[in-house]
Parts: structure tokens; sequence; C-alpha cells
């Protein structure tokens, strides 16, 4: 079985913060022009976990945003990192273990750890990052590894948020087949920071809101590229892979987004019990209206794929910093959740359009380049 990554050979977080079941593509040359590599996406010669985006680096205007945001937003993010931490520890137990879906999981597993630990101070969660790729379900050989070394009932997977919720789909599909192909039972319920696509039970808030780590990539993300499945560089026997950007380590901001969320731990804590208390007694059954909504805005707008309409702050950020954006839709014209999108939107010249009854804050929408 493979060794796992840690930090500081592999990306920037500590190495006791979380355990990377990662292949190293660090030497390999995987980065490919946004344009090029959506036009080859869209016409079947290439799938987009194949190959890397350019990283985009924001300009110091969108850095002093970013800034801004997580100042703004930092109790905001504790209190649904300590309500979502305390909803899996309430219903699973004290004995869990983290695996995030590297790597809009990553951050949030450290800080459900840190709070965790900050609770219980003999509680020493493992957590450990996976890959998982549309359409190819995640990694099997990391749910080896995790199996060969956790009881396969302790393990609760973590992302950052759910958009119109095909991770969540991907996720529950994957399990399915591991396990009947005889591997371990895993259990798919996937715990998130913010469900504003109504996809999952276990979540800190349904609210679409900014969050800090949605805007921007490796730079808050321990400068860890997205995860890559290629079948020339990952063998039978290998986790997926990822590139560590360590050349980008003095625009890294993973620890600063860290250090404001668990500083603001003491100020929400008095709040979270309510909170979880709340949760516990509500009907948190999926509703999928998040997938509904993306359905309609399809239709409306004649779009070939739902696969091209990206719901939801965190995923419209994505869309805006590595595809090929046709446009964006917002709820309201000036909300302070999407400025940074504003902002991006205005640097690459995409036209954004007011839509009152959208049913997130936002919506991005991938061009459609064969046309």
């Amino acid at each position: 079985m493979p060794e796992p990554l840690r930090g500081p050979e592999f990306g920037s977080y500590a190495p006791d913060e979380v355990v990377w079941l990662l292949k190293d593509l660090s030497a390999v040359d995987l980065e490919a022009d946004v344009a090029e590599r959506e036009s080859r996406i869209q016409a079947g010669e290439a799938h987009y976990a194949e190959s890397l985006p350019v990283e985009y680096q924001p300009d110091a205007a969108y850095r002093e945003l970013f800034d801004k945001v997580l100042a703004e937003s930092a109790e905001r993010l504790a209190l649904a990192v300590a309500t979502v931490a305390e909803l899996v520890v309430a219903e699973r137990g004290d004995d869990v273990v983290l695996v995030s879906l590297a790597r809009a999981g990553t951050p949030i597993g450290v800080l459900m750890r840190r709070w965790l630990a900050r609770r219980t101070p003999s509680l020493d969660v493992p957590h450990y990052a996976v890959s998982i790729v549309r359409d190819r379900g995640i990694d099997a050989v990391a749910l080896d590894y995790l199996a060969a070394h956790h009881d396969p009932a302790d393990i609760v997977f973590v992302d950052g948020w759910t958009g119109k919720g095909a991770i969540t789909h991907e996720l529950a599909d994957a399990l399915d087949a591991y396990a009947a192909a005889g591997g371990a039972r895993f259990d798919p319920d996937l715990a998130v920071l913010a469900d504003p696509g109504a996809c999952v039970r276990t979540y800190g808030t349904r609210d679409d809101f900014l969050i800090a780590s949605a805007c921007l990539n490796s730079t808050v993300s321990g400068l860890v590229s997205r995860t890559v499945l290629n079948d020339t560089l990952i063998g039978p026997g290998d986790f997926h892979g990822a590139k560590f950007y360590a050349e980008l380590a003095a625009d890294d901001v993973s620890g600063k987004l860290l250090e404001a969320v668990t500083a603001a731990f003491d100020t929400i804590h008095p709040r979270v019990a309510a909170q979880v208390a709340e949760l516990r007694a509500a009907d948190r059954s999926p509703t999928w209206a998040g997938w509904a909504s993306v359905e309609q805005v399809r239709a409306a707008y004649g779009i070939s794929s739902v696969n091209f309409v990206k719901p939801g702050v965190g995923e419209t950020t994505r869309v805006l910093l590595r595809r090929v954006p046709w446009r964006v839709l917002v709820r309201e014209a000036d909300a302070p959740e999407h400025a940074h999108i504003r902002m991006l939107a205005a640097a690459r010249d995409v036209p954004v359009e007011v839509v009152p009854d959208l049913a997130y804050a936002c919506m991005g929408l991938i061009k459609d380049v064969k046309k």
C-alpha cells in the first residue's frame, strides 16, 4: 500500500493537521491553458481530472478583498464549523475519523478537528484527505488504506459545501460500488460546512454564504492542487495524485484562514449548543431543492448540460477561477456574499445578470465552447 503524504514535505499544513492519501505529482507538468483545456473537456477528448488548470493568482485588490471577507466572516465560519463538528460526534460518537474530500473539504476538516480538540483536549481526531472525481468515483486505494487502519464505521466524509449535489451522489454511488466489489461498507452521509442545495443531512448551515476558503485555489488549501486521475501517471495500486505548489509559499494564506476561524471559537462557543439542538430537532432530510433550481436555469437559458450550471457562492467562484465562464447570475445586485465574484467577473469581462427569484445567492454558467 502506498505511503501517505504529510506537510511540510507535501502541503503547507502541519503534519498532525491532515494526512494526504495522494500521490505526489509536483514534478509533472500538468497545467493547461484554461480555454484549450475547456475545449478538450467539452469535446469529450479529455476528462477534467486528467490535467490541471493554470493556478489563477489574483491581483492585490482581490487579495485585500479576501482579507476583508475573512475578517468579516470568521465568526460565521467558526459557528458553522463548530455546529457540523458537534453534530457529527453527537450522532456518530467521539471515535470519528474525518476524511475530507480534497481539496475544498480539507480546510474544513482541519478546522473541525481543531474545534473537537478544543472541546475535548484528550480527543485526537485523525484527519485524512482523499480524492473524489465526478464520473470516476472515490479513490478506491485510499478506501483500502482507511479500512486497513480504522473501523470503517468511524469514517466521516467531509466537504466544504454542496452545489447541486453531484458529489453527494458520486460519493454514495462510489461507496456502494466499492462495497459491492468486496470492499468495506462506509457510511455515505457527507458532512459539509454549508448545504445550500439541501443535499445532505449533516451540515453547519444551509445558508448560501461566502466561505473564505472558496475565494482562492491552492493558496488557501495548503498549497495543494485539485486532484488528478490520469492513467499515464496513476497506476492500479496508486492513490490519486495532486501537486504541491511550494513555489507559491509567499502567497499562502492557508494558515491565516485557520488562525482567523480558530480565534473566533471562544466568541461563538456560547451559541453552539443551541444551534446543534435546533438542528437535531429539525427535519434535515435532503430535498434536493438545489438540483431542481439548476434544472430550471438550464432550461431557461438553453444550456445543454447541468454540468454547465454551477450554483452557489463556492461553485460560482470556481467557474471564474478555473473554467471558461459565460455569465454569472446573482439574486441581488450588490450582496456582500458575492463581492469577490463581481470583481472576478469584471476582470474576466463576464456579464453579471440579476435574477431576483434565484434559489441561490448566485450561479456561474460555463460557456459552451462548441457553440
